[in-house]
């Protein structure tokens, strides 16, 4: 019953923990991590460690899962180069520089003698995955633009998978074996590419199943299946189960929730992923707590120190980088964004987990577990906690003023006053409820449907640059509906196939311009220019 009873207990100060944070208004996963570092200093308890088994097999599929579920893809596609640019390249590039920052800094100040590059390189390798979930949370909290919440999520979303192969390679060579560019490269999209395959067919599979059936709670077991079973097989063929879990989310939240699910069950799906990956998270960030040997970690307190600095700047370096190459696309941004960027990759449990790993006769494996440890605590204590005041401090909060969130609320009861009347549609068409009951549920839904919409062209007139984000998202969707009313006409005959191609082109055209002006909208792409930020 030890290791039961542990769980009840990491639960209950999870709950205690969350309430208190919430009180104080205090980062939740960093509260986590101090409880953790707390409970583990005074040994009240002995807890799971946080073991490899346990994080790929019960913790990162569900985490991972439910971050993808909850990406919408047109954006994650439209800031695809940005995203792929920084959690592919960009990983590599930036373990690359942390070891060579690192390595003559432990050898030149005599922390440890013979840390060389490779030593330096394996470091680099764990710890360059980011682990944003202590500030995603605030991001959204505080009203930052979407399309930064997209960057940073996206990201991380990839990197993990990126960090896990270039640990698996540099661990190899470090063992003695033989290392080529050109095999390292096939021996990545070999394994990333499998990985997205993998993820596809499951994903497919599962959102065709969801499709045929409606039952919240068979549904639910589907989405389950679907995070860890695109896992389970991906790692069995020892292929990338982040990047096959990862797209089996996107997959099932951006296909099988529109497509298959009746609003019900929509709901009841999101409300158990919300759940899950709250206690998953909980877990984890408890766990590391309670995995830090302070002691140990004081000890080792200059090379922690040196490596800290190491991964920010080698993060910095890349970061501002690619931002600068990206300012030569459509996909450019702040500068303003490129230090939120690099403050917000925070290290977490897949460093931690990969750093274990090694093997017990792995040179310097007790300094690179300090390190790593030592870092993935800085990280979350030191960024998560200064997160607010460097958003607040680079104008780039305070997005949303009053009238802005009166919108959405009034739009948000729209939706659901919206979705009340279409279920009733559906009631009236098979007869389930007597039509006396529906007319009268129609008339109240009606008068709160036109309540919502006077509220709402009064705030539009308060609130315009919002207003005119959500004018742009409307148009596109309104030219999408016209090609395919156009595709329907051409495959019918209704019209020759010189028309269908000119009015397709012309159609196309206007979608572009659409998409530029959204991107291009201040809210996405830069702060308000009474903060003296650049924009995009």
């Amino acid at each position: 019953m030890q290791f039961e009873l542990a769980f009840v207990l990491i639960f209950a100060i999870a709950t205690a923990v969350a309430i208190a944070a919430r009180y104080f208004k205090f980062p939740y996963t960093v509260a986590l991590v101090v409880a953790g570092l707390t409970l583990g200093a005074v040994h009240v308890f002995e807890p799971p460690h946080l073991t490899k088994n346990l994080l790929f097999a019960i913790i990162l599929p569900g985490l991972l899962f439910e971050a993808a579920f909850h990406v919408e893809f047109r954006k994650f596609w439209k800031n695809k180069l940005a995203i792929h640019s920084m959690a592919i390249p960009g990983v590599a590039a930036s373990a690359g520089l942390t070891a060579l920052i690192l390595s003559p800094v432990v050898q030149g100040m005599d922390f440890v003698s013979g840390f060389g590059l490779l030593p330096a390189l394996v470091f680099a390798a764990v710890i360059v995955s980011t682990d944003p979930i202590a500030v995603v949370g605030l991001f959204k909290t505080l009203g930052a633009p979407k399309r930064l919440l997209i960057l940073v999520e996206g990201e991380s979303l990839l990197n993990d998978g990126t960090a896990v192969v270039l640990f698996t390679l540099v661990v190899a060579v470090a063992s003695g074996g033989k290392f080529t560019v050109g095999g390292a490269i096939f021996d990545f999209v070999k394994v990333a590419g499998m990985g997205v395959l993998i993820g596809s067919a499951v994903g497919y599979v599962v959102a065709q199943v969801i499709k045929r059936v409606d039952d919240a709670m068979v549904e639910i077991t589907l989405t389950v299946i679907a995070a860890y079973g695109s896992f389970v097989v991906a790692e069995n063929f020892h292929y990338s189960g982040v990047i096959a879990t990862v797209v089996a989310g996107m997959l099932c939240g951006n296909w099988a929730t529109h497509e298959g699910m009746s609003p019900t069950t929509r709901v009841a799906v999101e409300s158990f992923w919300e759940y899950l990956a709250f206690a998953l998270n909980s877990v984890v960030f408890l766990l590391i707590g309670l995995e830090v040997q302070l002691g140990s970690l004081l000890a080792s307190w200059k090379p922690i120190l040196a490596a800290y600095v190491a991964v920010v700047v080698g993060r910095a370096v890349i970061v501002y980088g690619m931002s600068a190459l990206l300012r030569l696309t459509k996909e450019r941004m702040p500068w303003t964004w490129s230090a939120v960027l690099t403050w917000s990759g925070l290290r977490g449990a897949i460093s931690m987990v990969l750093v274990l790993s090694l093997p017990t006769d792995f040179p310097h494996r007790e300094l690179l577990v300090n390190m790593t440890f030592g870092v993935v605590v800085l990280s979350i204590i030191v960024q998560g906690l200064t997160m607010a005041p460097l958003l607040a401090r680079l104008g780039i909060t305070g997005l949303k003023d009053a009238y802005q969130e009166q919108y959405e609320l009034a739009r948000g009861r729209l939706g659901a006053v919206h979705a009340a009347l279409a279920a009733l549609e559906g009631l009236r068409r098979t007869r389930e409820i007597p039509a006396d009951v529906l007319t009268q549920l129609e008339k109240e839904y009606q008068d709160k449907e036109a309540a919502a919409e006077k509220e709402l062209a009064a705030l539009k007139q308060q609130s315009m640059r919002f207003h005119e984000e959500e004018h742009q998202e409307a148009v596109r969707r309104m030219l999408i509906v016209e090609k395919a009313s156009l595709l329907k006409a051409y495959q019918s005959a209704t019209i020759g196939k010189e028309a269908f191609e000119r009015l397709s082109a012309e159609l196309d055209e206007r979608i572009a311009q659409a998409d530029a002006a959204e991107a291009h909208t201040p809210s996405e792409g830069a702060p308000p220019s009474n903060v003296g930020a650049v924009g995009t």
